[in-house]
Protein backbone atom coordinates (compact mmCIF):
# COMPACT_ATOMS: atom_id res chain seq x y z
CA UNK A 1 0.00 0.00 0.00
CA UNK A 2 1.32 3.40 -1.20
CA UNK A 3 -0.07 6.85 0.30
CA UNK A 4 -2.99 4.51 1.54
CA UNK A 5 -3.87 3.25 -1.49
CA UNK A 6 -4.19 -0.13 -2.19
CA UNK A 7 -2.11 0.05 -5.21
CA UNK A 8 -1.94 -3.86 -7.11
CA UNK A 9 -5.04 -6.22 -5.82
CA UNK A 10 -4.33 -9.75 -4.59
CA UNK A 11 -6.85 -11.22 -7.40
CA UNK A 12 -10.08 -10.02 -8.80
CA UNK A 13 -13.04 -10.53 -7.57
CA UNK A 14 -14.69 -12.85 -10.28
CA UNK A 15 -18.82 -14.38 -10.00
CA UNK A 16 -19.71 -17.37 -11.71
CA UNK A 17 -21.17 -15.73 -15.08
CA UNK A 18 -17.47 -14.10 -15.68
CA UNK A 19 -18.81 -10.82 -14.45
CA UNK A 20 -15.36 -9.05 -12.64
CA UNK A 21 -16.72 -7.15 -9.52
CA UNK A 22 -15.36 -3.81 -9.33
CA UNK A 23 -17.61 -1.61 -7.37
CA UNK A 24 -19.13 -0.97 -4.32
CA UNK A 25 -22.62 0.21 -3.47
CA UNK A 26 -22.72 1.29 0.08
CA UNK A 27 -25.60 2.08 2.34
CA UNK A 28 -24.62 4.22 5.29
CA UNK A 29 -28.18 4.94 6.55
CA UNK A 30 -31.90 4.07 5.95
CA UNK A 31 -32.91 7.43 7.60
CA UNK A 32 -34.15 9.74 4.85
CA UNK A 33 -35.96 13.70 5.46
CA UNK A 34 -38.28 12.28 2.23
CA UNK A 35 -40.55 9.96 1.56
CA UNK A 36 -40.72 8.91 -2.09
CA UNK A 37 -43.66 7.18 -2.51
CA UNK A 38 -41.73 4.57 -4.79
CA UNK A 39 -38.39 3.99 -2.76
CA UNK A 40 -37.11 0.66 -3.09
CA UNK A 41 -34.33 1.40 -0.24
CA UNK A 42 -31.61 -0.74 -1.92
CA UNK A 43 -33.92 -3.72 -1.38
CA UNK A 44 -33.10 -3.46 2.45
CA UNK A 45 -35.81 -4.97 5.08
CA UNK A 46 -35.74 -3.82 8.75
CA UNK A 47 -32.19 -2.58 9.03
CA UNK A 48 -30.11 -3.43 12.50
CA UNK A 49 -28.26 -0.28 13.44
CA UNK A 50 -25.86 0.81 11.18
CA UNK A 51 -21.84 0.95 10.34
CA UNK A 52 -19.14 3.10 11.74
CA UNK A 53 -16.94 5.46 9.92
CA UNK A 54 -14.05 3.15 10.95
CA UNK A 55 -15.98 0.06 9.84
CA UNK A 56 -16.80 1.36 6.72
CA UNK A 57 -13.31 1.72 5.78
CA UNK A 58 -11.99 -1.57 6.67
CA UNK A 59 -14.49 -2.68 4.78
CA UNK A 60 -13.52 -0.62 1.98
CA UNK A 61 -9.82 -1.51 2.43
CA UNK A 62 -10.42 -5.05 2.33
CA UNK A 63 -12.66 -4.76 -0.81
CA UNK A 64 -9.78 -2.56 -2.73
CA UNK A 65 -7.80 -5.39 -2.02
CA UNK A 66 -9.97 -7.45 -4.75
CA UNK A 67 -9.77 -4.94 -6.80
CA UNK A 68 -12.53 -2.62 -6.07
CA UNK A 69 -11.90 0.62 -7.12
CA UNK A 70 -15.20 2.71 -6.75
CA UNK A 71 -17.73 2.80 -4.48
CA UNK A 72 -21.31 4.50 -4.37
CA UNK A 73 -22.40 6.00 -0.98
CA UNK A 74 -26.41 5.81 -1.08
CA UNK A 75 -29.11 5.89 1.49
CA UNK A 76 -31.58 6.39 2.78
CA UNK A 77 -30.24 9.70 2.99
CA UNK A 78 -26.46 9.80 3.15
CA UNK A 79 -26.53 13.59 4.63
CA UNK A 80 -28.41 12.78 7.37
CA UNK A 81 -25.66 11.15 8.90
CA UNK A 82 -23.79 13.47 10.70
CA UNK A 83 -20.47 11.93 10.39
CA UNK A 84 -20.66 11.60 6.75
CA UNK A 85 -17.69 13.88 5.46
CA UNK A 86 -15.63 11.40 8.19
CA UNK A 87 -17.18 8.01 6.09
CA UNK A 88 -15.88 9.78 2.51
CA UNK A 89 -12.59 10.36 4.45
CA UNK A 90 -11.91 7.12 5.23
CA UNK A 91 -13.28 5.66 2.16
CA UNK A 92 -11.26 7.78 -0.05
CA UNK A 93 -7.79 6.27 0.09
CA UNK A 94 -8.59 3.10 -0.60
CA UNK A 95 -10.29 3.64 -4.02
CA UNK A 96 -9.86 5.88 -7.29
CA UNK A 97 -13.16 7.28 -7.29
CA UNK A 98 -16.01 7.93 -4.35
CA UNK A 99 -19.58 9.24 -5.21
CA UNK A 100 -22.90 9.35 -3.70
CA UNK A 101 -26.26 9.67 -4.39
CA UNK A 102 -28.28 12.45 -2.52
CA UNK A 103 -31.51 13.89 -2.70
CA UNK A 104 -29.37 17.31 -2.41
CA UNK A 105 -31.92 18.97 0.45
CA UNK A 106 -28.54 19.58 2.36
CA UNK A 107 -26.02 19.38 -0.37
CA UNK A 108 -26.07 22.93 -0.41
CA UNK A 109 -23.73 23.49 3.31
CA UNK A 110 -21.87 19.88 2.66
CA UNK A 111 -20.53 19.93 -0.87
CA UNK A 112 -17.56 21.91 -0.22
CA UNK A 113 -16.37 19.84 2.89
CA UNK A 114 -17.66 16.72 0.75
CA UNK A 115 -15.48 17.86 -1.70
CA UNK A 116 -12.18 18.56 0.09
CA UNK A 117 -12.23 15.27 1.39
CA UNK A 118 -12.26 13.33 -1.51
CA UNK A 119 -15.93 13.01 -2.77
CA UNK A 120 -15.63 13.02 -6.41
CA UNK A 121 -19.46 13.57 -7.51
CA UNK A 122 -22.81 13.13 -6.72
CA UNK A 123 -26.56 11.62 -8.16
CA UNK A 124 -28.95 13.89 -7.23
CA UNK A 125 -32.46 12.90 -6.99
CA UNK A 126 -34.55 15.21 -8.92
CA UNK A 127 -38.07 13.80 -9.60
CA UNK A 128 -39.56 17.22 -10.68
CA UNK A 129 -39.38 20.94 -10.79
CA UNK A 130 -42.95 21.94 -9.76
CA UNK A 131 -43.28 22.39 -6.32
CA UNK A 132 -46.78 20.66 -6.18
CA UNK A 133 -45.39 17.58 -7.96
CA UNK A 134 -42.77 17.12 -6.10
CA UNK A 135 -44.51 17.43 -2.86
CA UNK A 136 -46.81 14.57 -3.90
CA UNK A 137 -43.28 12.34 -5.21
CA UNK A 138 -41.41 13.29 -2.40
CA UNK A 139 -44.00 14.25 0.76
CA UNK A 140 -41.89 17.66 1.19
CA UNK A 141 -41.47 20.66 0.35
CA UNK A 142 -37.46 20.91 -0.66
CA UNK A 143 -37.72 21.56 -4.29
CA UNK A 144 -35.65 24.98 -3.44
CA UNK A 145 -33.34 23.27 -1.36
CA UNK A 146 -32.44 20.73 -3.99
CA UNK A 147 -32.07 23.42 -6.88
CA UNK A 148 -29.44 24.89 -4.53
CA UNK A 149 -27.96 21.55 -3.85
CA UNK A 150 -27.16 21.03 -7.23
CA UNK A 151 -25.89 24.17 -7.66
CA UNK A 152 -23.31 23.83 -5.54
CA UNK A 153 -22.11 20.68 -6.22
CA UNK A 154 -21.63 22.11 -9.77
CA UNK A 155 -19.61 25.08 -8.69
CA UNK A 156 -17.57 22.75 -5.80
CA UNK A 157 -16.35 20.61 -8.62
CA UNK A 158 -18.36 17.72 -8.01
CA UNK A 159 -18.61 16.20 -11.21
CA UNK A 160 -20.72 15.25 -13.56
CA UNK A 161 -23.15 16.08 -11.23
CA UNK A 162 -26.08 13.79 -12.40
CA UNK A 163 -29.90 14.57 -11.76
CA UNK A 164 -31.56 10.81 -11.49
CA UNK A 165 -35.29 11.58 -12.26
CA UNK A 166 -38.00 8.42 -11.85
CA UNK A 167 -40.60 9.30 -14.95
CA UNK A 168 -43.82 8.60 -13.45
CA UNK A 169 -46.48 8.36 -15.86
CA UNK A 170 -48.78 11.04 -14.81
CA UNK A 171 -46.67 13.07 -12.77
CA UNK A 172 -43.69 14.28 -14.04
CA UNK A 173 -43.66 12.84 -18.07
CA UNK A 174 -44.96 15.70 -18.97
CA UNK A 175 -42.22 17.84 -17.55
CA UNK A 176 -39.15 15.81 -18.81
CA UNK A 177 -37.94 19.18 -21.28
CA UNK A 178 -37.92 21.59 -18.47
CA UNK A 179 -36.02 19.08 -16.39
CA UNK A 180 -33.42 18.85 -19.33
CA UNK A 181 -33.42 22.27 -19.46
CA UNK A 182 -32.38 22.84 -16.53
CA UNK A 183 -29.80 20.41 -16.74
CA UNK A 184 -28.36 21.89 -19.69
CA UNK A 185 -28.57 25.54 -17.78
CA UNK A 186 -26.79 24.11 -14.47
CA UNK A 187 -24.09 22.07 -16.55
CA UNK A 188 -25.36 18.61 -15.29
CA UNK A 189 -26.34 15.39 -16.74
CA UNK A 190 -30.01 14.02 -16.70
CA UNK A 191 -30.53 10.15 -15.78
CA UNK A 192 -34.14 9.25 -16.63
CA UNK A 193 -35.06 6.43 -14.97
CA UNK A 194 -37.58 3.51 -15.33
CA UNK A 195 -40.08 2.80 -12.99
CA UNK A 196 -39.72 -0.50 -11.70
CA UNK A 197 -41.87 -2.28 -9.66
CA UNK A 198 -40.01 -2.56 -6.44
CA UNK A 199 -40.97 -2.23 -2.57
CA UNK A 200 -43.89 0.32 -1.73
CA UNK A 201 -43.94 1.29 -6.00
CA UNK A 202 -45.27 -2.23 -6.66
CA UNK A 203 -48.58 -1.10 -6.00
CA UNK A 204 -48.69 1.22 -8.44
CA UNK A 205 -46.94 0.30 -11.70
CA UNK A 206 -49.53 0.23 -13.99
CA UNK A 207 -50.37 2.78 -13.44
CA UNK A 208 -47.24 4.94 -13.08
CA UNK A 209 -45.01 2.90 -15.24
CA UNK A 210 -43.75 5.10 -18.29
CA UNK A 211 -42.11 3.36 -21.09
CA UNK A 212 -39.19 5.24 -21.86
CA UNK A 213 -37.92 3.23 -25.02
CA UNK A 214 -39.57 5.67 -27.40
CA UNK A 215 -38.07 8.40 -25.55
CA UNK A 216 -34.69 6.81 -26.04
CA UNK A 217 -34.92 6.36 -29.85
CA UNK A 218 -36.10 9.94 -30.10
CA UNK A 219 -32.73 11.00 -28.35
CA UNK A 220 -30.77 8.67 -30.38
CA UNK A 221 -32.22 10.10 -33.95
CA UNK A 222 -31.90 13.47 -32.51
CA UNK A 223 -28.25 13.48 -30.99
CA UNK A 224 -24.86 15.44 -31.94
CA UNK A 225 -22.89 12.81 -30.24
CA UNK A 226 -23.17 9.36 -28.68
CA UNK A 227 -20.67 8.02 -25.83
CA UNK A 228 -21.12 4.17 -24.23
CA UNK A 229 -20.42 3.76 -20.70
CA UNK A 230 -18.97 0.60 -19.72
CA UNK A 231 -21.16 0.00 -16.60
CA UNK A 232 -24.67 -1.57 -18.41
CA UNK A 233 -23.27 -0.56 -21.92
CA UNK A 234 -25.76 2.91 -20.86
CA UNK A 235 -25.67 5.37 -23.57
CA UNK A 236 -24.92 9.44 -22.92
CA UNK A 237 -27.26 11.38 -25.35
CA UNK A 238 -25.90 14.29 -25.58
CA UNK A 239 -28.21 17.01 -27.46
CA UNK A 240 -28.04 20.05 -29.32
CA UNK A 241 -27.46 23.22 -27.28
CA UNK A 242 -25.42 21.13 -24.78
CA UNK A 243 -27.62 19.05 -22.76
CA UNK A 244 -26.55 15.15 -22.22
CA UNK A 245 -29.08 12.64 -20.85
CA UNK A 246 -29.02 8.59 -20.36
CA UNK A 247 -31.83 6.61 -20.27
CA UNK A 248 -31.96 3.56 -17.14
CA UNK A 249 -34.44 0.61 -18.15
CA UNK A 250 -33.46 -1.81 -15.99
CA UNK A 251 -36.42 -3.73 -16.05
CA UNK A 252 -36.26 -7.09 -18.18
CA UNK A 253 -33.17 -5.85 -19.31
CA UNK A 254 -31.03 -8.44 -19.99
CA UNK A 255 -27.92 -5.65 -20.96
CA UNK A 256 -28.50 -4.25 -17.43
CA UNK A 257 -27.52 -7.39 -15.59
CA UNK A 258 -25.04 -9.36 -18.03
CA UNK A 259 -22.49 -5.96 -17.74
CA UNK A 260 -23.53 -5.39 -13.76
CA UNK A 261 -19.94 -5.10 -11.94
CA UNK A 262 -21.56 -3.90 -8.61
CA UNK A 263 -21.73 -5.34 -4.90
CA UNK A 264 -24.13 -4.02 -2.39
CA UNK A 265 -23.08 -3.17 1.21
CA UNK A 266 -26.37 -2.94 3.37
CA UNK A 267 -26.86 -0.01 5.94
CA UNK A 268 -25.90 -2.16 8.86
CA UNK A 269 -23.41 -4.23 7.76
CA UNK A 270 -24.03 -7.16 5.61
CA UNK A 271 -23.45 -7.72 1.93
CA UNK A 272 -25.79 -8.23 -0.80
CA UNK A 273 -25.44 -9.46 -4.60
CA UNK A 274 -28.12 -8.28 -6.12
CA UNK A 275 -30.59 -5.55 -5.87
CA UNK A 276 -33.82 -7.49 -6.34
CA UNK A 277 -33.11 -10.38 -4.00
CA UNK A 278 -32.52 -10.57 -0.31
CA UNK A 279 -32.03 -14.16 0.38
CA UNK A 280 -28.61 -14.69 -0.22
CA UNK A 281 -27.06 -11.83 2.50
CA UNK A 282 -23.62 -12.33 3.49
CA UNK A 283 -22.67 -11.48 7.01
CA UNK A 284 -20.06 -8.74 6.79
CA UNK A 285 -19.58 -6.04 9.61
CA UNK A 286 -20.59 -8.70 12.88
CA UNK A 287 -17.21 -10.34 11.42
CA UNK A 288 -15.08 -7.14 12.22
CA UNK A 289 -17.34 -6.69 15.48
CA UNK A 290 -16.25 -9.97 16.73
CA UNK A 291 -12.55 -9.67 16.13
CA UNK A 292 -12.26 -11.93 12.86
CA UNK A 293 -9.30 -11.29 11.11
CA UNK A 294 -8.74 -9.85 7.61
CA UNK A 295 -9.34 -12.79 5.63
CA UNK A 296 -12.69 -13.84 7.12
CA UNK A 297 -13.58 -10.66 5.48
CA UNK A 298 -12.15 -11.67 2.05
CA UNK A 299 -14.20 -15.01 2.30
CA UNK A 300 -17.26 -12.72 2.93
CA UNK A 301 -16.28 -10.88 -0.50
CA UNK A 302 -15.83 -14.01 -2.06
CA UNK A 303 -18.98 -15.91 -0.42
CA UNK A 304 -21.20 -12.97 -2.06
CA UNK A 305 -19.51 -12.96 -5.92
CA UNK A 306 -19.97 -16.49 -5.57
CA UNK A 307 -24.05 -16.12 -5.25
CA UNK A 308 -24.16 -13.32 -8.06
CA UNK A 309 -26.84 -14.75 -10.57
CA UNK A 310 -27.83 -12.58 -13.26
CA UNK A 311 -31.68 -11.32 -12.17
CA UNK A 312 -33.00 -10.51 -15.55
CA UNK A 313 -31.27 -12.96 -18.18
CA UNK A 314 -31.57 -14.40 -21.90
Amino acid sequence: MANGRVSKPRELLMDPYGRVVNSLRISVTQRCNFDCFFCHREGEHGPNGEMTPEEIGEIVSVAAGLGVNKVKITGGEPLERADIVDIVKRITPHVAEVSMTTNASKLDVKAGALKAVGLKRVNVSLHSLKPDVFRKITGCEYVDEVENGVKAAVKVGLNPVKLNVVVIRGLNSDEIPKIIEFSRRVKAVVQLIEYQPLERGAEGYDEYHYDLKPLEEKFAAEAVDVFERDLHRRRQYRLRGGAAVEVVRPMHNTMFCRYCTRLRVTSDGRLKPCLMRDDNLIELVSLIRRGEPREALVKAFRAAVACRVPYWRD
